[in-house]
């Protein structure tokens, strides 16, 4: 019964997406890469929401509230700050230069180079670490919540690399042959299924716990470890509180301003109007996320305090779904997961596409091509990134433990980067092309140099080394010094001014602003609340 409940969920996902996008032109750069402009508030809300969430947060931060309590909600309800910034400062830049891409307004602002340089440290970290990442941590999610290992009577290696290449194959046909429209509208339809299916799982464990009473069963997860409900990081936990005003904001901002996965949907926006409603939408909704990606880590700690340590947290979920789940609603749930895990996937693949196709094929590989071509050329691209992710995830099997830790932190090294050359673009005027090049250079080196050099060093020697977020502050400030240094220096002959390109309409959305201030509020009282 699980298994025809998640066959038959799946298909209705797949046959409305093809339903929703059999009209698009997907020939056309516009209509492949971004749904021919024509994504609605509630489509851009569901897409940004379920293309963040996935097995990383469902699994990894309920892992991390299982050991370090509610202080790592910071990485759900300061998302919606950012997505209030974005909202009201970048997407209306954006929608008027009539952007597919951020690099594309890189090489408006600065040049080429910079562009190309941009679009393959986008690449590099999409290859590298998330499209394995994510496969695997999906195909782990799937074998335990079916115990696929049993069901095939193969072993654990074997069954992984089945799952990752069915996961793979599956987002592959959403990402490369549907464009972002595909992907968009099962989105929508998945992440429906995610927010009824996320919130049940608290919901049941308090039940669980309580005896039927969802209240009883949350002051008796308050009772067993009321610190578990501290905001208030100290200096030696995961997310120290400082870190929430240094590097804590730049990472979200990179995340949901500049990161092209993310920043895609709102750009595939009919008008500016839809693209701010969508942000907002899903900003008020990122304030509830700890209620599906930090609560049930804490209630599985209640569970299974006894029985997992630390190091096993991440176990913890997955036991928390089998314990309390009903099992007519686990064929729901999984379905609901796999979207969750196709959704991070070929929203990434979809990007790398775009990227691929507009950025490098048609500015090096083949400048004189159509439309046609670039889109073909960009399928092909995707195939080839596709089959090569999944042969790189089932050997995250065999990384030393923290593997998953580590390479995230390796994103740093381009986050920072190409955040502060975006921002200086947007808001100087004669800073110029080498600014761009040298901040990107020394911001990769430095912090390259900084967390896998000197840190080890230093904490070899006994000594104290400061946060990563910590870091990424101060070389974010010495990064926008330079720039400004080299502006002075050596100015652009002539002030940059954005064109209107008239793609799309820019009028704003006018509650825009007082909708930002209530969510920034909000977000606020959550500290004075759990402190």
């Amino acid at each position: 019964m699980q298994f025809i409940i998640f066959i038959v969920f799946t298909l209705i996902v797949g046959i409305v997406a093809y339903l929703a996008t059999r009209n698009t032109n997907e020939n056309s750069e516009d209509g492949y890469f971004l749904g021919g402009r024509s994504l609605t508030a509630p489509v851009i809300a569901a897409s940004l929401l379920l293309t963040n969430l996935s097995t990383e947060q469902l699994v990894g931060l309920n892992g991390s509230a299982y050991n370090e309590g509610i202080l790592v909600m910071a990485w759900e309800t300061l998302a919606a700050i950012a997505m209030v910034v974005t909202a009201t400062l970048l997407l209306p830049r954006y929608l008027k230069g009539g952007l597919t891409t951020i690099p594309q307004f890189l090489e408006r602002r600065y040049d080429t180079a910079t562009k190309s340089i941009t679009s393959g440290l986008f690449l590099s970290g999409y290859v590298v670490v998330l499209l394995p990442i994510v496969l695997y941590s999906g195909a782990v999610a799937l074998i335990g919540m079916f115990d696929l290992t049993n069901v095939f009577n193969l072993g654990q290696g074997v069954t992984l690399i089945i799952t990752v290449w069915a996961i793979g194959l599956i987002g592959s046909v959403y990402a490369i042959f549907g464009g972002l429209k595909a992907v968009a509208v099962s989105d929508t339809v998945n992440a429906i299924g995610l927010l009824i299916g996320g919130l049940m799982i608290p919901v049941f464990g308090l039940m669980y716990l309580g005896d039927g009473s969802v209240f009883s069963g949350l002051e008796l997860v308050y009772a067993n470890e009321p610190s578990k409900f501290n905001a208030i990081g100290s200096d030696d936990s995961a997310i120290p509180f400082s870190t929430l005003f240094t590097g804590m904001v730049l990472v979200q901002l990179f995340y949901w301003g500049t990161n092209q996965a993310i920043i895609q949907r709102a750009l595939a926006a009919k008008n500016l109007v839809e693209g701010q409603k969508g942000l907002i939408f899903a900003a008020f909704i990122k304030i509830l996320g700890p209620l599906i990606v930090v609560l049930p880590g804490i209630i599985a700690y209640t569970i299974f305090g006894d029985t997992l340590d630390a190091s096993q947290a991440d176990q913890s979920y997955g036991m928390l779904v089998n314990r309390v789940l009903p099992p007519v609603l686990l064929g729901f749930f999984a379905a609901v997961l796999f979207g969750a895990i196709l959704s991070s996937f070929n929203s990434a693949l979809n990007s790398s596409v775009t990227l691929f196709g507009l950025d490098i094929y048609k500015q090096y590989i083949k400048k004189d091509a159509n439309e046609k071509q670039v889109v073909r050329a960009g399928k092909i691209f995707g195939i080839v990134l596709a089959l090569l992710s999944m042969c790189i995830a089932p050997g995250i099997a065999n990384a030393p433990e923290g593997l998953f830790g580590y390479l995230q932190e390796i994103n740093g090294c381009y986050t920072i980067p190409i955040l502060t050359i975006i921002l200086v673009g947007y808001l100087t005027k004669y800073v110029p092309p080498l600014a761009a090049k040298l901040a990107m250079g020394l911001g990769v080196i430095l912090y390259s140099f900084s967390q896998f050099f000197l840190k080890d060093f230093v904490i070899s020697n006994g000594g104290t080394y400061p946060h990563y977020l910590h870091i990424m502050a101060i070389l974010f400030l010495f990064n926008i010094a330079v720039m400004l240094l080299v502006g002075k220096l050596k100015p652009r002959s002539e002030a940059y001014v954005q064109a209107y390109t008239e793609q799309v309409d820019i009028t704003p959305w006018k509650p825009v602003k007082l909708m930002g201030v209530i969510i920034t509020l909000i977000v606020i009282s959550t500290y004075f609340i759990f402190t």
